[in-house]
């Protein structure tokens, strides 16, 4: 990606100048908030943790608060350019700490090139902060300085610049020789550079199985053999005995080249030389050892990894600093050991033979990634890396004796980690482990889009449902091939193929509807529609449950539903409900999807209805029944209608905590309704579930929620049917398609446990 220079500065310049400030976590606007914030409050803290200095974890951010540290000695490929100049990498170092683990930073540039009155330094800031990040220093100062912090500090440190890059390589190199099926101990390998990221890669290669005597290292002054009398203790770990001199000459028969070095120093004839199916990591950045395009046009069996974005298998070190020292801050780790950067390469390696979610592919434009030789290593943008890298660090601390704080409830630590970066995903966490437990199958009306195929497959391989695919046959297999998915579990029926079954299926629906207009000639041609037959395969239990409306209105697809399935005994209507999830919980919107104006008994329906969705969710409904006006403040049709369904409700179900007329603000702000109205049954919490009045207050409210509040929305969930059916909203994400499933199971599961 070219970047052009005024833009970068605009972007450093404009607004508040830098990328990062410091935010309070606690209310500072009364007397009271300051008197506790600091003097003469906040010497109890101070008294609790000078009686136990573990304590200082409990009353301080000590614990989520990372030190990146620099001299400005190496910066990026500009070198010693001072500690001024690296503040800029420093504070993106801090954004890209928060951004992908939620871990704060203080940033910290120190005018110091003496190592040892650096590491007197850094030592010194130990009771500040919960872990350091050494960057952008020197070799082999970086050595020292890395080696004499972690014997004497306490609290996890790593010098990003050597193993950030080691681990991401590392995870790339099992990758790419499992794909050309080589042994590791057996690979040759050239490593062009010998720097503080060059020598720790080596190391950690060594960990994983490749044999010392395979290893041929250059540096700027040539190859390391025994001949040099100009090496330090780091490099002189690297000779070589071969009788090589030259770069050309170790390039034959290598296996692989990782360079770490200088731009354009690799020719294409050496990669000629190279082993069948070679494997070249060329890291230099800007510019890599060999052009990406140069070397992919030299040889068509060639693996390649850059340090550049704009080229596949990036090896980008945010893939595992932040998740690294997350994983060691949530177990209160002494130290990032060999045991936890190891754990880190396996779990990047393992990741990116999962199936890839769909908000990665929208996110670098591409629906073809798949494990193979252009996607060694997941994406930067990959949300799964928090949940996967982080536990696999925590757990190799606490197995090899550096935790203070052992997690013993994963499932929990799972669903924080979520929390960290956004989202809370405990309400969806729960309906998706429920639904593994025991899936069901599902029918999927649309299976000739890309965004159904793959929702199906990422339910296939999180064993949520066993998915029957609708649709032309030829052409859901066209597109299975084309976006090279992995299908083979899923069921595909073409209902064109299906001329026995549509037989019986139109003989069913005839007698569900020849006294409401339809003929037997009419139902023969309805069951050949997609909604029509997915409905009746659950309506005969030849499936628990259809999704379908991605591509349709509504209307068009809760219609079928209706004259085949119907709706449970006791309902009158059926209704539809939001999910809207934000960082504090989540909230229940009814109904937005269904009925345009009901009456005032009809929203008593849809509020049981709701009641009982928000109980299967795990929450205890407090409803709201919206209105334009509290409590009588207003006249009008709405606000009558809304306070008449309120007393109804009031009387049919005694034990619900609901209040109405009031307006949305009310509803959702406690402090609001006890200044003003403390007598609502809602002034202590506040809602979380809202009645909205008719179908275009529901609908506008949740889509803006949705688009401009931050909020994700899950749903629509279609309420009130005898069986499930869930029908899409128009052009749904694979995301929400995968959380319908996953709700459509657990509905059936319900569904069967009633029988």
């Amino acid at each position: 990606m070219k970047i052009n220079k005024e833009d970068a500065l605009n972007y450093h310049s404009q607004g508040q100048p830098g990328k990062i400030e410091v935010v309070p976590t606690k209310m500072v606007s009364t007397q009271m908030d300051l008197a506790l914030a600091y003097s003469p409050g906040v010497a109890e803290p101070c008294k609790a943790i000078a009686a136990n200095q573990e304590d200082v974890y409990k009353y301080t951010a000590k614990g989520n608060l990372v030190g990146v540290i620099s001299n400005g000695t190496a910066v990026l490929g500009l070198g010693n350019i001072g500690p001024d100049a690296s503040k800029p990498v420093m504070e993106g170092k801090g954004v890209l700490f928060k951004k992908f683990a939620g871990i704060d930073v203080f940033d910290i540039e120190i005018n110091e090139t003496d190592p040892d009155k650096f590491i007197q330094i850094v030592k010194s800031l130990e009771p500040t902060f919960g872990g350091i990040n050494l960057e952008d220093i020197k070799a082999p100062e970086s050595f020292k300085i890395e080696n004499a912090l972690r014997e004497q500090m306490n609290i996890p440190l790593m010098h990003d610049d050597q193993h950030g890059t080691a681990i991401i390589s590392s995870a790339a190199l099992l990758n790419g020789l499992e794909i050309v099926g080589k042994d590791i101990d057996k690979v040759k390998m050239v490593i062009n550079g010998a720097g503080a990221a060059a020598i720790a890669c080596a190391k950690l290669y060594l960990e994983l199985g490749v044999n010392i005597d395979n290893i041929v290292m250059f540096d700027k002054d040539g190859i390391i053999n025994p001949h040099r009398n100009d090496l330090d203790i780091y490099r002189a770990q690297f000779v070589t005995t071969r009788n090589i001199s030259t770069l050309a000459e170790a390039m034959e028969g290598a296996d692989v080249f990782v360079g770490l070095s200088a731009g354009n120093v690799l020719a294409p004839e050496f990669v000629k030389l190279m082993a069948k199916d070679p494997i070249i990591f060329a890291l230099a950045n800007p510019d890599p050892e060999i052009a990406y395009e140069t070397a992919m046009a030299t040889r068509d069996d060639l693996i390649m990894a850059t340090g550049r974005s704009d080229h596949p298998n990036q090896v980008n070190n945010v893939l595992g600093f932040p998740y690294i020292f997350r994983g060691a801050l949530d177990v209160r780790a002494t130290e990032i050991n060999e045991a936890m950067k190891l754990a880190a390469v396996y779990a990047l390696a393992e990741l990116a033979k999962e199936g890839v979610p769909d908000i990665v592919h929208k996110a670098y434009g591409d629906n073809t990634i798949a494990f193979g030789r252009t996607y060694l290593i997941p994406k930067p943008l990959d949300p799964r890396l928090i949940t996967t890298v982080s536990p696999a660090v925590a757990k190799a601390a606490i197995e090899s004796g550096v935790a203070r704080k052992p997690i013993t409830n994963w499932e929990r630590y799972h669903q924080e980690l979520q929390a960290r970066i956004g989202i809370d995903q405990k309400l969806m966490n729960r309906v998706l482990t429920q639904a593994r437990q025991n899936p069901k199958t599902v029918v999927f009306a649309e299976a000739d889009n890309y965004k159904i195929l793959k929702a199906a497959q990422t339910v296939l391989e999180q064993k949520l449902a066993f998915p029957v695919l609708l649709g032309e046959r030829v052409r859901i297999q066209e597109m299975i091939e084309e976006f090279n998915m992995e299908l083979d579990g899923a069921v595909i029926i073409d209902p064109r193929e299906e001329d026995a079954k549509c037989e019986q299926f139109a003989h069913l629906l005839y007698e569900k509807r020849k006294r409401k207009g339809l003929t037997l000639f009419d139902c023969r041609k309805l069951v050949r529609d997609r909604n029509y037959f997915g409905c009746m395969m659950v309506e005969t239990g030849e499936a628990d449950a259809l999704i379908s409306g991605l591509t349709r209105e509504y209307s068009s697809t809760i219609k079928p539903a209706l004259h085949v399935i119907g709706v449970e005994e006791g309902v009158n209507k059926v209704a539809g409900m939001y999910i809207i999830q934000n960082k504090k919980e989540p909230y229940f919107f009814a109904d937005t999807t269904v009925n345009l104006q009901p009456s005032a008994e009809e929203l008593v329906d849809i509020i049981g209805l709701t009641a009982r969705y928000v109980r299967f969710f795990d929450r205890e409904p407090r409803m709201a029944v919206l209105s334009y006006s509290n409590f009588g403040s207003s006249a009008g049709q709405v606000p009558t209608k809304t306070r008449e369904a309120t007393r109804l409700a009031k009387l049919r179900y005694p034990d619900l905590i609901i209040d109405g007329e009031m307006q949305a603000n009310t509803a959702l702000n406690p402090d609001l309704l006890r200044e003003h109205y403390p007598f609502s049954e809602l002034a202590n919490e506040g809602a979380n579930t809202l009645i909205f009045p008719g179908l275009a207050a529901g609908n506008i409210a949740y889509k803006l929620l949705q688009e401009i509040g931050g909020a994700e929305a899950i749903g629509p969930i279609l309420m009130g049917m005898r069986k499930p059916v869930h029908i899409l909203q128009l052009g749904s994400s694979v995301r929400e398609i995968i959380n319908m499933v996953a709700i459509a199971v657990v509905d059936a599961q319900t569904c069967k446990a009633k029988l």
